[in-house]
């Protein structure tokens, strides 16, 4: 039954990231469900490719430049006719992409952070922000459906352009799976996650500025005058070099380890003493989750949008301000000193893949 329906995602490429985790996650899922589909990417790079099922079909269409893209995808869209296609990174090319090809494809375009805080952080130059807000105003409205992954982000969008309201479904991400939860107990060869070692705080994401990992170091350099402790940040990016440096101006660079990007961060949430979310602002951080399924303790920058909604207001892990260095040290301390809240299993279901995935599905085939 299902074969018949092709369903399609594009995205930038599967390199690492929770956008395109969440990709390969309804990928799969979808596959195992029965359905055609296919992953679209604007260009290669190593990151989740090992994840995918068997049974899902990759297309590069060989362009870094976004914009660019959109002609190449309006040829896939042509030759393939998926049913649906979910646009997310790189929505602005997918939008123009559908209006080349002229093809009867459904278009859901999932919006993964949220725009006004994005805005005020991104660095990118002020025409590149112009070009996102004229997209929110003028191309979003083409989609036939919008998926926005928190209230807040939902809010938010909303706020640039009422018309949106409409069209906008609230989907969390689908970020637990039984898959998941047995990977969190595979070996762990690292020195610091032995038996009878210092506690780990543990930090998950891209090395960027949104992040907040200066943050992060800032507050650790406070913590281990107080405690003995280590940091552990998984991940590569552009900040890689300043980290390292200010781990270094701090004092605290043998207490620190950037071990790089790995496909498998679960097995370290499962084995640390506290995650750390210090990020300047979200979508839906879905490495707050993951830590939280691993039955790791977790503390969170109050940061838009996400962590709130994630950690029921503050009940399920400690909310602290964004860049505020003493109240992350602070709540750091406190879990490494046996404050822990206990987090339902129930809480917890939303995020199930399975669960996530039936709502997807209903937007991506217009039956919600």
């Amino acid at each position: 039954r299902c074969m018949s329906v092709r369903l399609a995602f594009f995205t930038q490429s599967l390199g690492g990231g929770g956008a395109e985790r969440v990709v390969v996650t309804l990928a799969n899922e979808f596959a195992r469900r029965g359905y055609a589909v296919d992953i679209v990417n604007s260009c290669y790079k190593e990151g989740y490719q090992k994840l995918l099922a068997p049974e899902v079909n990759v297309i590069v269409l060989n362009t870094r430049r976004r914009l660019l893209a959109a002609p190449h995808l309006a040829r896939y869209l042509r030759q393939y006719r998926p049913d649906a296609l979910l646009a997310t990174v790189n929505t602005i090319a997918a939008v123009a992409a559908r209006m080349l090809a002229r093809t009867p494809t459904r278009l859901v375009l999932r919006e993964a952070s949220t725009p006004s805080a994005m805005l005020t952080h991104n660095k990118a130059s002020w025409r590149a922000n112009r070009v996102y807000i004229w997209s929110l105003r003028w191309l979003y409205p083409q989609a036939d459906a919008i998926v926005a992954v928190s209230r807040n982000v939902a809010a938010d969008l909303a706020r640039f352009n009422p018309r949106l309201a409409a069209k906008t479904h609230v989907i969390f991400n689908p970020v637990i799976s039984d898959a998941m939860l047995q990977q969190s107990y595979e070996p762990l060869a690292h020195p610091w996650f032995q038996p009878n070692q210092p506690p780990v705080v543990l930090a998950v994401g891209r090395l960027t500025y949104q992040k907040g990992f200066d943050t992060l170091l800032r507050a650790f350099a406070q913590v281990v005058q107080q405690l003995e402790a280590r940091l552990v940040i998984l991940g590569e990016g552009e900040e890689r070099p300043r980290l390292q440096q200010l781990a270094e101006q701090l004092g605290v660079a043998s207490f620190v380890d950037l071990p790089g990007f790995d496909p498998n961060p679960f097995r370290y949430m499962r084995r640390a003493g506290v995650f750390v979310l210090a990020s300047r602002y979200e979508g839906l951080p879905n490495v707050l989750i993951q830590a939280l399924a691993c039955g790791c303790a977790v503390v969170s920058t109050d940061c838009p949008s996400g962590p709130r909604e994630i950690l029921d207001g503050g009940r399920y892990g400690a909310l602290v301000a964004v860049d505020d260095v003493v109240g992350l040290a602070v709540a750091i301390g406190r879990v490494l000193q046996g404050e822990r809240p206990q987090v339902p299993a129930e809480w917890l279901e939303q995020f199930r893949v399975e669960h996530v995935a039936e709502q997807y599905l209903q937007v991506m085939l217009g039956t919600s």
